[in-house]
């Protein structure tokens, strides 16, 4: 059995390669439909995908500008000149033989990235390159034979290829998570890990702490969640602890993931460069681009979320409050112009309620379309800041704002209707306090209250609250119980 005392001997490291589908609306070097989703195997499939003689590819300028935006958001270099390769292989889901990538010239330059952990600390990564590539088609095994499907064949790729910087499961799945941020933030990529427009490939390799060689790695493939790429990844550091503390050698080889098992299995042993006998591609031209067009390509890329972090710092937000946030562009783009806008409390409870809110309570095209925009939110955060509303009536009117039936009426109106609205008025609320004090059941709470025990005072509001139907300011009355007690 492997305890924690045994693992606390090793150190894990990780490296992870994510493909990345850009969103372009054809493929890397042919006219057919760049969305397979839904669509019927082998139909959005060109000759040029099939590989039948005599067909030249052309490559797709736009995913060549959507790495441009990439290598801003990996804080990288973009190279003046790049190239592309041949990659053998020969498996049924290639079917020219070969996959069209960038080995020895690639388009993305060393960059890094600074990925946020839960604690408030962050993890830098370095970038060591990202290529232009071409997706596989997509093999389907029923038992004795298998089917090929070659809509995927031909999708326009980047692999962004980290440096062996995450050294716990933990770390991993924050790479992972901030990658798919600042992809998606930057519009090279639709972002949709359940249709596969991203995948990790998570290289793990384990060594006694303080050795000064890493271990033999373990590639597990194909990761399509950042749960996936945490649990993969711890259980592959137990996995290989256990292997190496049975006397064992660790195998290099790429393993695949049983998210219902939560286990990996050995699929192959791990090819070399040399395996694939890589050679430039005739076919296609370098790539040569200018400052100019870089520079040009890249102003238009919008903010990312490091400056947001870096803008909303001031508001004193938890880390976990504002990762949560930059995990859906458009909730943050409606926030930082509430921040802009308004003062820290009005943006910091507007921040809580979308932090606080599930996928399932909030309608996200609510927020794109405006209907749910920075001027109903911060009306919304205002009443709350001058006592017309408590925090859960706030809650209350805050979803009800994505329901159609009060798309165009203010907070107010909807708080009226509701009949959430806040009595602040001082004479109101002295009148119930009277009552409230003078009730024979409020006579023991008054007597420990004079004897020191102020935690009874709770009582008391909640019966304040009870007879004013829940409409009473509770700081109010709280005031007001303590200067007639």
């Amino acid at each position: 059995m492997i305890t924690d005392e045994i693992l606390q001997k090793y150190e894990m490291t990780i490296g992870v390669e994510c493909h990345v589908q850009l969103a372009t609306a054809t493929k890397l070097f042919s006219g057919a439909d760049n969305d397979a989703r839904d669509k019927s195997p082998n139909s959005v499939v060109s000759p040029i995908d099939f590989g039948l003689p005599g067909m030249l590819p052309i490559l797709n300028r736009e995913a060549v500008n959507l790495a441009i935006k990439a290598g801003k958001a990996l804080n990288a270099p973009i190279a003046r000149t790049s190239r592309f390769d041949r990659k053998h292989y020969f498996y049924p889901d290639l079917p020219k033989g070969y996959q069209t990538t960038q080995m020895y010239n690639p388009i993305i330059l060393e960059g890094y990235i600074d990925a946020p952990l839960d604690d408030g600390t962050s993890v830098r990564v370095r970038i060591h390159h990202a290529h232009m590539e071409e997706d596989a088609g997509k093999l389907t095994h029923y038992g004795d034979y298998s089917l090929v499907d070659l809509n995927r064949a031909g999708t326009p790729l980047i692999e962004i290829v980290s440096e062996p910087d995450i050294h716990s499961a933990a770390e991993a799945k924050a790479y992972a998570a901030e990658l798919h941020r600042l992809m998606t933030y930057a519009g090279v990529t639709h972002g949709d890990l359940y249709h596969g427009n991203m995948r990790f490939d998570v290289n793990v390799s384990v060594a006694l702490k303080g050795a000064t060689e890493l271990g033999t790695r373990a590639e597990v493939k194909n990761l399509n969640s950042f749960r996936s790429v945490e649990r993969a990844a711890e259980y592959e550091f137990r996995r290989q602890v256990g292997v190496i503390e049975k006397g064992e050698k660790v195998v290099q080889e790429t393993r695949g993931w049983d998210d219902a098992k939560q286990t990996t299995s050995s699929q192959r042993s791990k090819e070399d460069a040399q395996d694939y006998r890589y050679m430039p591609d005739a076919d296609i031209p370098p790539i040569v681009l200018s400052d100019a067009e870089i520079d040009e390509i890249q102003s238009t890329v919008p903010v990312l979320p490091p400056e947001y972090r870096a803008k909303w710092q001031s508001l004193g937000l938890d880390s976990s409050v504002v990762n949560t946030i930059l995990n859906n562009a458009p909730i943050a783009i409606v926030l930082d112009a509430v921040n802009d806008r308004f003062d820290a409390d009005v943006t910091k409870r507007a921040f809580n309620w979308f932090a606080s809110a599930s996928a399932d309570e909030i309608n996200i095209d609510a927020v794109t379309s405006g209907l749910v925009g920075p001027r109903r939110l911060s009306e919304l955060s205002i009443m709350v800041g001058e006592n017309k509303l408590s925090s859960t009536g706030a809650k209350e009117i805050f979803f009800a704002l994505f329901d159609e039936q009060y798309t165009g009426k203010s907070a107010e109106d909807i708080a009226g209707e509701k009949n959430l609205l806040q009595v602040s008025d001082e004479g109101a609320i002295a009148t119930i306090v009277d009552e409230v004090l003078a009730d024979p059941s409020s006579a023991k709470a008054i007597e420990d209250i004079k004897n020191g025990n102020d935690k009874v005072i709770g009582f008391l509001v909640g019966q304040v609250m009870k007879k004013s139907q829940g409409k009473a300011n509770p700081a109010l009355a709280q005031k007001l119980i303590r200067d007639k007690i």
